[in-house]
């Protein structure tokens, strides 16, 4: 069930929090940046998580070994090429400094790894909430839309998708909103101007 699977992803999403760069009050508020990076060395995992705390390694389930760091909140997945990913972030700052602070940590179990100033990093999913300030009639839009699912007898919310760009809108009757799949921050008010259009 793609619409349960969704909503326990973000399940500990606050429709009251996650911070932004800029002060300037907006329509949404971004609560969770996903990027990529590569650490440009090979990574002896195992190594890595017998020795940090932190990082919990199981190959025999996923080839990647999830560390956890404590500053700033991110869970960064690294990965034997030295590819990693980095999620949980809630303003663009704390991704360099997730990635140098991983570093760190690796340092002196890789010491070919060379700690960056200024990492480089692509950010490919925002998560964010929005609140549309109306009721919504979920089940007239699922009945006059076909790219909605809604099945309130299993969740009370309902999943509309957009495409070009591709992202998942979990909406809800009081007008609360999840916004994922965006690559950018106009992603995501091109995709709450699109979702009121087709509420009216």
């Amino acid at each position: 069930m793609f619409l349960l699977y969704l909503y326990l992803l973000f399940i500990n999403v606050s429709f009251g929090g996650g911070a932004l760069d800029k002060a300037e009050k907006k329509e949404y508020t971004i609560v969770n940046l996903v990027a990529v990076s590569n650490l440009g060395s090979n990574l002896d995992l195992f190594n890595i998580a017998v020795s940090i705390p932190s990082v919990e390694y199981e190959p025999e389930q996923f080839p990647g070994a999830i560390m956890r760091l404590p500053e700033p909140r991110m869970t960064i997945t690294l990965f034997k090429n030295g590819k990693i990913n980095c999620a949980g972030a809630q303003k663009e700052s704390d991704i360099p400094r997730g990635i140098i602070n991983t570093c760190k940590l690796l340092k002196e179990i890789t010491p070919g790894l060379k700690i960056p100033t200024n990492p480089e990093y692509k950010i490919v999913n925002l998560v964010a909430n929005a609140q549309l300030d109306l009721k919504v009639d979920l089940f007239s839009l699922a009945t006059k839309l076909e790219n909605v699912e809604y099945e309130p007898e299993q969740f009370p919310g309902a999943i509309v998708r957009l495409f070009d760009p591709k992202i998942s809108l979990l909406l809800f009757k009081n007008g609360k909103m999840i916004c994922a799949g965006a690559k950018n921050e106009k992603e995501i008010t091109d995709s709450i101007a699109r979702i009121k259009k087709l509420l009216k």
